[in-house]
């Protein structure tokens, strides 16, 4: 036997692993390289041209907007994104992604003002003149060319495959034709309008906001509690104030109405002591909600009594004085009190002072009760008092200069000198402080005010051609509309119900302007011609052309006399840019299609770009521009906080890419619950970095093994119970997996994939599999079986992979296949229905519930050292239950347990022997193997050295010997 075994160099004899793919994945360095050698080879057209013919399926990128480096909301949007295409792409369907940007609006804009002048300590040019506005909007495109090729060279490191040179650009001449084109089809439809209301106006960035460009944040208000003195109407309120509250002092100058409810209980009420250094003395009548009556005058410090009721017939037709009355020699006029919805005696004092100007419901309110207001002989037009850089106007007399906010977004004087004015006047019952949620805009982060001032606007409410509405319009596409989550539908249509009409103007320079010419009657100039000029121009030379030197001349031509006709020079809203994307991107575009298959954003995106897409897709074609919306939330740190350079806790795909790699970075992603907001840190991506180092680890072992791989099919009968078992599972699997990208349920697929190689293939399949594929002779139907199906393993766990870790399956996918040119020109592997095994996989079922058993009872002989490997174990099995004893009819269990012997009893066995208390019913008594232990494979059997020629090996390790041509 020592003669032998100093000849033969057993493990020289055995089918170990061999492969290249290594351990160590290396992926920040081994990344750069795939991406390098796709960019090479030109791989997107590689995979157009692979879908040509095929369904197409189309997902529409949200733009991003073109300025500054990418961060982890990004990379989570992107990745998202890229492994839905991909997923449908290997799924049989031309899914073509077409990255996208938006590059219009007030960052770039400010970059452009910050680093090009006040930097430089130069002047912003004069923009009323043209050649300026075209130098200031050139200077704007190069600022988003230089960050789109920047963030596109961080996508594609990622692992995002698309049409990098050629996306769509809001800024491309086309585009902003395109967007023009939109407009004038509202315009034509007669959907748009020039309007007076008041709107949320940044003072700091000096435009309009729309909703989505808006947030709240926590705000120190002064309050104030007004009086009103009643001139007129009921006769039991003569000489009594009616009491206001605000958290806006600066907008009682535009008070011009008081706003009760019939619905609410009132009182007249009578100071009796006063105890403040201002405000109501005793005797002074008051009136206030019931509800709010304490409150309000422990605010004042007062004492009272309550007089009698006062009731909704009593409100209606009083008029009041305005509290600055004599102010600047203005507000000389009446103050109605009007009956308004939306009062409430949940807080203030259940009167609502009313200003037009700077309220939606008080101008709603102030529009509703035009013609009761008319008929009371009051003035009915709404004023103007602050301008657009928040100075009060000549409309808020004594006040003109006083300034509501700063550039700076601060607080100015106007607050302080409107309370100055109302104590003086004998006008203030009582002040405070309130800390809030008021809305600021997310670009500055400063707070914003409501101002009346001239806007362009959509209605949202206005009949049709067809009898619809534009809301009526959305609200049914919604309805049509499959949304992931589902809760993402109640979202939009709440928004969508409550929205007023569009605002689509803004006061800047960079974007797409209001192309329109209007007269002075602010009649909008309606005729094809012109509006064809204004588009011819737009295409070939860009938006610019509105501004140029005589555009004015050229688009209205010989038809029209330029001294009637406003040349508008307003932009449109960027969000009206992104909104119509849709229509330069899927409608013009041949490899794509109109509407969109999906789209996939953050869900703030319900007031954004899901809105607007959908506002502009119902108004000019009636429909949505996608059949399906799908949200993810946002990326918090490990503590579940919002993350901020302040805190520390920013965690940057870019440092995450070079750390780890952007497959770790993917899985993370893949495993997360996108719909809600996920957390991000250092431990989780340690977790991800384990998990994926597990998963590398199997698909190697499969590389290593399947390079003895000969290619031979078994058919599916000859195979051996354990590879149809595996079969039937990948068959199960891929009904999963399929279904899971259809439901756009990555983390199911991921953790799916990732259990069934950790725990069915490592550490069960495999570790069975292994002494059969390492030790058989090369003619042994199970070795060859096993190699066949491990085949299909690979193939299958390879394909369904690739769309989540690109790089990784990219690599072992051509560590496999030398010759092949990417994994992702290939399409799931094929699954055979006769795979499909239930009664098979419930019989296994009862067979690993065994095993459990007796690798649970192995596991304390080995931690207590009395085996070394269950090798050397041949231990007694007692299975009570006749159905799962049956389970074992046939087969080679301590194969199965990876024993070197087992024998299964039918009793209940020993009180000591070893159980499971899930598994009541098997027993398990460990025992030592008998025999010798063979110098190959390492099993320990009675017929080592049965074969003389192979003295120290057993019988059928001599027998892979002999026909390997092994001679001792």
């Amino acid at each position: 036997m020592t003669d032998t075994a100093e000849k033969i160099d057993y493990s020289k004899t055995l089918y170990l692993p061999e492969t290249d793919f290594p351990m160590r994945a290396g992926l920040p360095q081994k990344e750069p390289e795939l991406v390098a050698r796709w960019q090479k080879m030109d791989l997107y057209k590689k995979l157009r041209a692979s879908a040509a013919g095929r369904e197409k399926f189309v997902l529409h990128d949200g733009p991003p907007y073109a300025n500054g480096n990418i961060h982890i909301g990004h990379a989570l949007n992107k990745i998202l994104k890229d492994v839905i295409t991909r997923s449908f792409q290997m799924r049989g369907y031309d899914s073509n992604y077409v990255p996208g940007w938006d590059c219009h609006g007030l960052p770039i804009e400010w970059k452009i003002e910050e680093e090009n002048y006040r930097a430089k300590g130069k002047a912003k040019p004069d923009l009323t003149e043209p050649s300026a506005m075209i130098e200031f909007r050139r200077e704007c495109r190069a600022y988003a060319e230089k960050w789109i090729a920047i963030q596109g060279g961080e996508f594609q490191r990622l692992g995002i495959t698309g049409d990098f040179e050629n996306p769509y650009l809001t800024m491309n001449f086309h585009a902003e034709s395109r967007i023009a084109g939109e407009l004038l089809k509202i315009a034509r439809s007669g959907q748009l309008y020039r309007g007076s209301k008041p709107i949320m106006w940044s003072v700091v960035e000096r435009t309009a906001l729309a909703e989505a460009e808006v947030e709240y944040h926590d705000y120190e208000s002064d309050t104030i509690w007004v009086k009103f003195p009643v001139t007129s109407g009921s006769a039991a309120l003569k000489d009594a104030f009616v009491v206001i509250w605000t958290t806006t002092p600066w907008t009682i100058p535009g008070n011009r109405a008081i706003a009760y409810s019939s619905r609410v209980a009132y009182g007249l009420y009578e100071v009796t002591a006063a105890e403040n250094d201002f405000g109501p003395r005793p005797g002074e009548k008051l009136i206030f909600a019931d509800k709010l009556a304490e409150e309000s005058f422990a605010k004042a410090k007062l004492q009272y009594k309550r007089l009698t009721d006062v009731t909704a017939a009593d409100l209606a037709g009083v008029t009041c004085a305005h509290p600055l009355k004599g102010v600047g020699g203005g507000y000389e006029f009446a103050v109605p009190l009007l009956d308004g919805d939306h009062v409430t005696d949940d807080a203030g004092t259940g009167f609502v002072h009313t200003a037009p100007s700077h309220g939606r419901e008080d101008f709603d309110v102030w529009m509703a009760h035009g013609r009761e207001i008319e008929a009371r002989h009051i003035e009915t037009k709404i004023p103007f008092p602050v301008d657009d850089g928040g100075f009060y106007t000549a409309d808020a007399p004594g006040f003109e200069g006083a300034r509501v906010i700063d550039d700076n977004g601060k607080k100015g004087d106007a607050n302080d000198r409107v309370i100055k004015a109302l104590i003086e006047a004998n006008a203030l019952f009582a002040r405070g402080r309130l800390k809030h949620q008021y809305p600021h805009s997310w670009r500055s982060k400063k707070p914003v005010i409501f101002r009346n001032t001239p806007q362009w606007f959509v209605y949202m409410d206005k009949t049709l051609a067809d009898g619809t509405t534009l809301r009526t319009r959305a609200l049914n596409a919604i309805d049509d509309t499959r949304f992931v989550p589902a809760a993402g539908q109640n979202r939009l249509r709440a928004m969508i119900e409550q929205r007023p009409d569009w605002v689509l103007s803004r006061q800047r320079a960079w974007g797409v302007p209001i192309c329109v010419f209007v007269d002075e009657q602010g009649q909008v100039l309606q005729d094809d011609a012109v509006n064809q000029r204004i588009l011819d121009a737009f295409d070939a030379e860009g938006a610019d052309a509105w501004f140029a030197e005589g555009a004015k001349e050229r688009f209205l031509g010989n038809e029209h006399d330029p001294a009637k006709w406003s040349q508008v020079m307003d932009i449109l809203d960027v969000w009206f840019d992104s909104g119509s994307t849709h229509t330069f991107t899927l409608e013009d575009r041949p490899d794509l299609k109109w509407p969109a298959d999906v789209y996939l954003e953050g869900s703030d995106q319900h007031r954004g770009w899901f809105h607007s897409s959908l506002l502009e897709s119902a108004a000019t074609r009636g429909r949505a521009p996608y059949n399906a919306v799908i949200t993810h939330g946002f990326t918090m740190d490990e503590k579940g906080e919002k993350m901020s350079k302040s805190k520390g806790n920013v965690v940057s795909p870019q440092d995450v890419m070079k750390d780890a790699g952007a497959d770790i970075l993917r899985l993370w992603v893949m495993t997360t619950d996108y719909w809600e907001d996920q957390r991000l840190g250092k431990t989780i991506i340690q977790t991800n970095v384990d998990a994926y180092r597990k998963l590398r680890n199997t698909i190697r072992w499969m590389l290593g093994t399947l390079a003895h791989d000969k290619g031979e099919v078994v058919a599916s009968a000859d195979l051996p119970e354990l590879e149809q078992l595996m079969l039937h599972r990948l068959s199960e699997l891929d009904q999963l997996v399929r279904e899971g990208y259809d439901a756009f349920e990555f983390k199911k697929i991921a953790r799916a994939l990732i259990d069934f190689a950790n725990v069915e293939l490592s550490a069960f399949y495999f570790d069975v599999r292994k002494d059969a594929l390492y030790c058989d002779a090369p003619s042994s139907l199970r070795r060859r079986s096993a190699l066949y199906v491990i085949r299909m393993i690979f193939d299958c766990m390879v394909t369904w992979l690739a769309p989540m870790l690109p790089f990784t399956m990219e690599e072992a996918w051509l560590s496999r296949n030398p010759s092949a040119v990417s994994v992702h020109l290939e399409q799931f592997a094929p699954v055979a229905t006769e795979w499909r095994n239930e009664a098979l996989a419930e019989k296994w079922k009862k067979i690993r519930t065994i095993r459990s058993v007796v690798t649970g009872a192995l596991e304390i002989e080995r931690k207590d050292k009395r085996i070394g490997s269950s090798l050397e174990a041949a231990p007694v099995v007692y299975v009570a239950d006749a159905e799962l004893r049956k389970a074992l009819d046939g087969q080679d269990f301590s194969e199965v347990c990876i024993t070197s012997g087992i024998t299964v009893e039918a009793s209940a066995g020993p009180a000591e022997a070893f159980r499971l208390p899930e598994v009541p019913d098997v027993a398990v008594v460990p025992k030592l193997a008998e025999g010798v232990k063979c110098a190959r494979s390492w099993r320990i059997t009675t017929d080592v050295g049965s074969d003389p020629d192979y003295p120290d090996v057993s019988a059928r390790d001599a027998a892979a010997l002999r026909e390997l041509g092994i001679r001792a």
